[in-house]
């Protein structure tokens, strides 16, 4: 759930697909791997590893956090211990904010799209749907980012391949929610919130994608700026909807606490680190691992049911995403 950054446009980066919200936060700078830096002490499969647990995770956290507290109390303090990480590796690089009215602007949007908006719905859909559902339903955002890219974006043109996953996908969904059974037993309003969290990652990387390109911030500095720009918002959001809490649960400030430092600061800078590394198309790969994490989170730790149409119908989804962001093979031109 799926934290999500604007990339670094440049001469070392590759604008990230829209189509690939790489976790709750939607997080994916997509450069390209620099052969120049120093190998890091930790492998990189270890932190990919260690990514997918924090972003799995991450819904368990908010179920537990909306046990005391509201759910843009919940946001919020996501928002404001996350932004507090990046504060902190800001100033050990000594990285400087982003300049001119129109970058804030548009950062201002996409934190709207990409942090505020999915982790204030999230929050919200948790108080009715199990957290192993907002996690299924949060793999849906590569979906969603096919079929909006191929109207906003000329250069993502269909395939059959293509169609056919998205078809595939929304068939998994079809199938968690039990269509067959006329959606028995499940809350519509928390599931749409849930699928509208994941629409609102792709609607934000489409507009990142078109307004800040070519921006020379840095990857840092746009992420930092974007998330205290999420945390203003919901700082001026939170008070008209809800009051100041008289108690602070030990559990659920806990759980704010290390959703907010881990799962949205120190995620962001794991992810940007293994895709520096190794590249924006296995980085993406951790979308795949977060909704089986997410089940055996909150099966096993919160005692949700699970019944056989949930796992099913995820492994459609993620199947159907996967096929979602094949690229057609380019023909060898022939020789003379």
């Amino acid at each position: 759930m799926s934290t999500a950054t604007p990339p670094r446009p440049g001469p070392d980066s590759v604008p990230p697909s829209p189509a690939v919200p790489a976790g709750p936060a939607a997080i994916d700078p997509a450069p390209r791997p620099d052969t120049r830096r120093t190998r890091p002490a930790v492998d990189w499969r270890i932190r990919f590893a260690v990514l997918a647990l924090i972003w799995g995770f991450s819904f368990l956290l908010i179920k537990v956090g909306t046990r005391g507290f509201a759910p843009f109390q919940v946001t919020f303090g996501r928002l404001f211990f996350g932004t507090a990480v990046l504060a902190v590796a800001m100033a050990v690089k000594r990285d400087r904010l982003p300049r001119g009215l129109r970058t804030w602007g548009h950062l201002a949007v996409a934190a709207f799209f990409l942090n505020a908006l999915p982790f204030s719905l999230f929050a919200y859909s948790e108080l009715t749907i199990p957290s192993t559902l907002a996690g299924i339903c949060n793999a849906t955002s590569p979906l969603w980012g096919m079929a909006l890219s191929l109207v906003a974006l000329s250069e993502d043109r269909p395939t059959r391949r293509r169609v056919a996953g998205l078809g595939l996908g929304f068939l998994g969904v079809l199938t968690v929610l039990g269509a067959w059974q006329g959606f028995s037993g499940l809350d519509v309003t928390g599931t749409a919130m849930a699928l509208l969290a994941s629409l609102s990652y792709p609607i934000g990387w489409i507009y990142v994608r078109r307004t800040l390109a070519g921006n020379g911030g840095s990857h840092l500095s746009l992420t930092g700026a974007q998330l205290f720009l999420a945390t203003l918002q919901l700082a001026l959001v939170t008070p008209l909807f809800t009051t100041m809490p008289t108690s602070f649960p030990a559990g659920p400030l806990l759980a704010v606490i290390v959703l907010g430092a881990l799962g949205t600061g120190l995620a962001i800078l794991l992810q940007y680190g293994v895709v520096a590394e190794v590249g924006p198309t296995t980085g993406q790969m951790v979308t795949y691992f977060i909704p089986v994490i997410a089940t055996a989170a909150g099966v096993t730790l919160l005692g949700e049911d699970l019944s056989w149409n949930t796992p099913v119908g995820a492994l459609i989804v993620l199947a159907g995403a996967a096929l979602t962001q094949t690229r057609a093979r380019k023909r060898a031109a022939p020789q003379p």
